[in-house]
């Protein structure tokens, strides 16, 4: 595959001849304060859109983030970026709201969706819960599992994590940096190879 970002993407094509693009709608999912904006932040190629509020006292009852997060906003819509993967490959990113509140909207934000990505955060795993449930019994779009590693520390093993959300062996389970570029990178990819092989296996049943 050709990254948008390589010689070879850069490289100037015969007059006259467009380029097919695939056009693809990937959503990242999770709790509340798990890195879905930052996550679309670090890898969109136009000024992401969201729709962020500023986070107040009489909020934190309803919002409670953990000790030291730092966290000031929150997302009360959604998210939305836009990376161009590779020469012939566009996909475009909707973040969905963490708080329960808005969980009615999820229907909308994966329809039409190829892929999803469900961010987990390992010192507060219960946030995670219910978008692993959501993807796994109420909606029929492939996700991976992607543990962000906040400070750059993994504190858990990979089967620790995979045993703690009851994930099923088929489901890819990583960990990234979402404020890395590459990692994004690398994490779009695991989730558009993991597309590709359950629709493989769904056309051979």
């Amino acid at each position: 595959m050709v990254y948008a970002s390589s010689p070879e993407a850069s490289r100037p094509r015969p007059a006259g001849r467009a380029i097919a693009r695939t056009s693809v709608k990937i959503v990242v999912a999770g709790g509340f304060g798990v890195g879905k904006t930052t996550l679309v932040e670090a890898i969109s190629e136009i000024p992401p859109v969201n729709t962020e509020a500023w986070m107040t006292q009489a909020a934190a009852n309803v919002d409670p983030v953990g000790a030291g997060d730092g966290k000031t906003t929150t997302t009360v819509a959604m998210d939305f970026g836009r990376v161009t993967l590779a020469s012939d490959l566009l996909l475009y990113l909707f973040g969905t709201p963490g708080q329960p509140r808005f969980w009615p909207m999820w229907d909308d934000l994966c329809r039409g969706a190829s892929a999803a990505i469900v961010l987990v955060d390992t010192r507060r795993l219960d946030v995670s819960f219910p978008a692993v449930n959501y993807f796994e019994n109420d909606s029929d779009v492939p996700f991976i599992v992607a543990v962000n590693l906040f400070d750059g520390v993994q504190t858990h093993q990979i089967p620790q994590i995979r045993a703690a959300l009851r994930l099923d062996d088929g489901v890819p389970l990583v960990t990234f940096d979402a404020r890395d570029r590459g990692s994004v990178v690398r994490v779009l990819t695991e989730s558009l190879g993991h597309t590709l092989d359950a629709t493989a296996g769904r056309a051979a049943r």
